[in-house]
């Protein structure tokens, strides 16, 4: 049985959709009520632990989304399919590329892990650390992760969200697999189309992590920087985001 999912839309070009480490399944923020239902049919999976697949077992590795992501584009009948991944989703959908390379149309990163990983200081992996039982911390990254610049409101919406729709043991092991995973040999120089969206306020997954990791990954790949978003451009500037994803895979 292939992952819980929401569907939207049901054009002939299938997207699979895997979210962040603080999102799950059920909400994209606004960019979703923008997009093109007639062109593309996109599936929003849940990872193991979030979502409606709250209750499942481990193990919560950036490997086993992506099996469980080519699972579900087997039960959807999608031979090949394009990928959309946000953050910690970002390397889920580069995994998928490496497993199985021929089925993958296109991929898009927004403020995307590489497939390298991301580097913590001694200090800095002891604060994400602990957001698996702090939910302060949470608030605390999220708004680190936007520029310090968002409504206190929206944040606490965020956090809230995100410890309704994930257990603590999944969140914990997803920061060892987002963070500490490296499969870059395993996809570097394929010539997939790629896209990589950061946002011009993030300030760990930013342009300048991108120009360092992303585009020097992938000799096919194109970068568009959302202005006025940090981390979250699904929530920040979701019209622009969705434009921005579609305009890139009509042409693949």
């Amino acid at each position: 049985m292939a992952n819980a999912h929401q569907r939207i839309g049901n054009g002939d070009h299938g997207i699979i959709a895997l979210n962040g480490w603080f999102g799950h399944a059920g909400d994209w923020g606004p960019m979703t009520a923008s997009i093109d239902t007639q062109a593309y049919s996109w599936a929003f999976m849940d990872q193991r632990g979030y979502g409606e697949m709250k209750d499942a077992a481990g193990p919560f590795t950036i490997e086993q989304i992506a099996l469980d992501a080519l699972a579900l584009a087997d039960e959807l009948g999608w031979a090949r399919f394009s990928l959309v991944g946000h953050s910690m989703g970002g390397s889920a959908v580069q995994k998928v590329l490496a497993l199985a390379p021929q089925r993958v149309r296109a991929l898009v990163g927004i403020t995307p892990v590489p497939a390298n990983g991301v580097p913590f200081d001694e200090d800095g992996w002891g604060f994400f650390s602990a957001a698996a039982n702090d939910l302060g911390t949470r608030r605390a990254i999220i708004d680190l992760t936007t520029g310090n610049r968002l409504s206190g409101t929206w944040l606490d919406h965020m956090t809230a969200s995100s410890a309704a729709n994930s257990t603590p043991e999944a969140f914990g092991d997803y920061l060892t697999a987002w963070a500490k995973t490296d499969f870059l040999s395993e996809i570097q120089g394929k010539d997939t189309p790629v896209l990589v969206i950061p946002g011009e306020h993030d300030p760990a997954l930013g342009a300048a992590t991108m120009a360092q990791t992303w585009l020097t990954h992938y000799p096919n790949i194109a970068m568009e920087v959302m202005s006025n978003a940090g981390h979250y451009p699904m929530f920040e500037t979701p019209v622009a985001l969705i434009t921005a994803i579609e305009a890139f895979l009509a042409k693949h």
